[in-house]
């Protein structure tokens, strides 16, 4: 049974979909069989995996207003293992449309419900607001990540979202814990960094990661070319800080990502599932599982991929 995580705060610019997008392709790297769901109507996690906004032709709006099933919805990435299902600016109108609905925030968990014996993980990008939209999400959630800037408005908000967390837990979801605390786009040659990293650190304790994401030019002209760190630029001090970041996950070293030869990792076709059958037999047990990424898949045409 999968685990579904959340990436969670409604502070804006905590680089929340870097991150999601990030440790969604290290997961699928790593061999656990993947699906990160935009949950943002800027639908940036998706394009950041080269899956076109312009182009989608299923999203989650469909999914949740049950136009469509979220096998048809899933689409391929450039990562052996790692699906998404996208999003665009349609899913804004879910807000309006879901909040006449009878158990409104159970929607999205009605869908991960389904689906989640198919992944090893389920990780949804959730957008910079506390509505009906996050809601769903963390009802939906077995656990959250928060991302946390390191400047000085770092706190702000989430208190609040904390507080949050606590009605979720009390009334929709009682086994809704926060995964960890993940401090972001430090700069380490500041003094104020460090004073927020140990402030973040003496509130929150344990919870939060030893990873701290640094700001990075990779991590901000990956997404531009549709791309994961990873792809980008391999080598870079944001793809390695991501790659720490997603061991402390899983609690173990990824193997075959860096090595000397830098090879390992990708091979060619990897992912392809041309068939429903094909599809299915690709997202169940993830034993004896290949990191990989899948050359060319992704940025050309968001191939549809059906999983059940």
């Amino acid at each position: 049974m999968g685990k579904v995580i959340s990436f969670c705060n409604q502070k804006g610019g905590t680089a929340k979909t870097t991150s999601v997008v990030n440790v969604a392709a290290y997961l699928g790297l790593a061999g656990k069989k993947t699906l990160l769901i935009d949950a943002d109507p800027q639908g940036n996690a998706s394009s950041g995996l080269g899956i076109p906004k312009d182009d989608i032709e299923l999203s989650l709006y469909e999914v949740l207003t049950a136009q469509t099933t979220p096998e048809k919805a899933m689409c391929k990435t450039d990562i052996a293992h790692l699906y998404v299902i996208p999003a665009n600016t349609n899913l804004a109108a879910a807000e309006i449309e879901l909040v006449g609905e009878d158990n409104r925030e159970f929607f999205l968990k009605q869908i991960t419900d389904r689906i989640k014996s198919n992944f090893d993980y389920i990780l949804i990008d959730a957008p910079p607001s506390l509505g009906i939209l996050t809601l769903n999400i963390l009802t939906a959630s077995d656990s959250v990540i928060i991302p946390i800037q390191c400047e000085y408005y770092a706190l702000e908000g989430v208190s609040r979202l904390v507080h949050t967390l606590d009605l979720v837990k009390d009334r929709l979801n009682p086994e809704l814990t926060i995964e960890g605390i993940l401090l972001t786009m430090a700069d380490f040659r500041t003094r104020l960094a460090i004073q927020v990293i140990e402030e973040v650190r003496g509130f929150f304790e344990n919870k939060v990661y030893n990873t701290v994401i640094p700001r990075n030019v990779t991590l901000s002209e990956a997404p531009s070319f549709g791309k994961p760190a990873y792809l980008y630029d391999k080598n870079s001090a944001g793809a390695k800080s991501y790659y720490k970041l997603a061991c402390e996950i899983l609690g173990q070293e990824i193997k075959g990502v860096y090595d000397e030869s830098g090879k390992a990792g990708t091979r060619t076709g990897a992912g392809r599932a041309d068939t429903e059958e094909g599809a299915a037999a690709g997202a169940g047990n993830s034993s004896g599982a290949v990191a990989g990424t899948v050359i060319g898949a992704g940025t050309a045409g968001a191939e549809r991929v059906y999983i059940r």
